[in-house]
């Protein structure tokens, strides 16, 4: 079993997040732009329609796990692996399923967080482009906000409002994540068991501030209506040691 020392703390892998609630909002956004953000990854985009792809921006309170208590916010994009094809020209959904069958993952493009030992823990094992940052976190009703700053500037106030429940809720997914550091792409195996999924259409309001990062959302044609929004009351985690796809 892999162990890697983080702040004279022992991590074994693989690493498990036992609760956490998680919200997130994905966007349709110009395919040709978000190709511009992540082309130092070396991946591509997966066009999940014709010129279209997917952009997702989610936060989490991470209330147990091996990294401690936390918060975290992500911008991630649907991305095909390293010699994959693009997708058919189906549907949306016929597409999206293709992709997962193909390989795609989730391309961390930035992560901050608001504790030293996952700032550390993720930048070393995993090469998460993980910052700190001030990320308030306002969840005791059905709408869900995030306000961040980074740098005492204003990135984004994202609102989630609720959505119904999903049916059937707590199998577990496997998915792969992406990430970049130091001129190396790394494939992280990663699983996830939800519950308490609610889903809508839209559902996200954003206000963009001033910060660097915000500007790059707004380049990618946002604030827009979201496709589709989610929650997750409780959500397990599992990440896998990182890998070079």
């Amino acid at each position: 079993m892999a162990r890697h020392l983080i702040q004279g703390r022992e991590i074994a892998m693989p690493v498990r997040v036992r609760d956490a609630m998680v919200c997130g909002a994905s966007y349709l956004v110009r395919a040709d732009a978000a190709r511009a953000v992540i082309a130092y990854s070396h991946l591509d985009v997966a066009e999940v329609l014709p010129r279209k792809a997917l952009c997702t921006l989610m936060f989490a309170d991470y209330r147990d796990g091996d990294l401690g208590p936390y918060h975290e916010f992500g911008i991630a994009f649907l991305a095909r692996p390293p010699g994959a094809d693009h997708a058919p020209g189906g549907g949306l959904r016929a597409n999206l399923s293709e992709l997962r069958r193909t390989g795609a993952g989730a391309f961390v493009h930035w992560l901050p967080v608001d504790q030293g030992l996952t700032l550390e823990a993720g930048r070393t094992i995993w090469g998460f482009p993980k910052e700190l940052a001030d990320i308030d976190l306002r969840t005791s009703s059905p709408y869900k906000r995030c306000i961040l700053r980074k740098d005492d500037r204003l990135v984004l106030d994202l609102l989630i409002k609720p959505g119904v429940p999903v049916p059937g809720t707590g199998m577990t997914t496997a998915l792969d994540a992406y990430s970049h550091s130091d001129g190396v792409t790394r494939r992280i195996p990663w699983s996830m068991s939800p519950r308490g999924i609610r889903t809508r259409p839209g559902g996200a309001l954003i206000r963009l501030g001033n910060h660097p990062i915000a500007r790059e959302l707004s380049e990618l044609g946002l604030p827009r209506r979201a496709l589709v929004t989610a929650t997750v009351s409780h959500m397990a985690m599992t990440f896998n040691e990182a890998k070079e796809p």
